[in-house]
């Protein structure tokens, strides 16, 4: 004698929701180790690349661990195993409490992140654009696709490395004059520009200013922006995330006591 009624539409549900959990993991893996083997998502950001390796490890264990729960979930919810229901919980437990730790840390943390981002961005401009080719072609496609320049502007480039490994000097204009001649990365030039015009742009670049079609925003205020503008969207996808764990401890709590006085009822 299986579940019925309510709770035939509570395991249906539940199977549901662990089945999102499931490919909810597997996608996070697949990302995971898409950023481990593709040179775009290799941002650059960290001054230590272990930084990096880091936070794909704990996305890549964060994606193992909502793969196997939702496997316990949808195998628990079908078969009506409660033993794998309650691992299920057990997990899913863990892993709220995981993501409330986290979310906390990081809201706790916001400015220092923020600082950290910041300088690690600057680190990147400064002693890595140029000379390290992935880390040079990622940057190059942020700042097309935000359309800005440098860290905080086009005069971080001024005393860049980028500036030495193009083969090419700062030239102070003037005696005593702390105006500096320098180039900058093509992709600081508007789109618009032809070929030709970017090359004479980019390559008159003064510390007291430089061609209007040259971007003037640094990244880094680009990439905050950006994150402001969509923190809506990331916290209503979180609380979405939260509450459709928290039903699924629920559900899954009543179909463990439903699967038990089934069991009771065939003895």
């Amino acid at each position: 004698m299986g579940l019925t009624g309510c709770y035939a539409i509570m395991k249906f549900l539940v199977f549901l929701m662990n089945l999102l959990f499931w490919v909810l993991g597997l996608l996070l893996i697949g990302l995971a180790v898409w950023m481990l083997t593709d040179p775009i998502f290799n941002v650059g950001m960290t001054q230590d690349s272990s930084d990096y390796y880091t936070g794909i490890s704990l996305l890549l264990v964060v994606g193992t661990l909502l793969f196997l729960t939702g496997f316990l979930g949808c195998c628990g919810a079908h078969k009506e195993n409660q033993c794998m229901l309650v691992m299920f919980v057990c997990l899913l437990i863990v892993i709220v409490v995981a993501q409330i730790s986290a979310g906390w840390w990081a809201y706790c943390n916001s400015e220092q992140l923020e600082k950290l981002v910041r300088k690690s961005i600057e680190s990147t401009v400064q002693n890595e654009y140029g000379l390290n080719p992935r880390h040079t072609k990622t940057f190059d496609i942020i700042q097309r696709d935000l359309r800005c320049c440098g860290a905080n502007g086009p005069t971080d480039w001024a005393n860049s490395k980028y500036r030495h490994s193009n083969g090419t000097e700062g030239i102070n204009l003037e005696i005593g004059s702390k105006d500096v001649l320098f180039s900058i990365p093509a992709s600081c030039c508007s789109p618009e520009l032809s070929v030709e015009m970017c090359e004479a742009a980019r390559n008159s670049v003064v510390v007291s200013g430089y061609a209007p079609s040259i971007f003037k925003e640094g990244c880094m205020d680009k990439m905050l922006s950006v994150a402001r503008q969509h923190m809506f969207i990331i916290i209503g996808i979180i609380l979405g995330v939260g509450i459709v764990e928290f039903v699924g401890i629920i559900f899954s709590l009543i179909l463990c006591c439903a699967i038990r006085a089934v069991n009771r009822y065939k003895n």
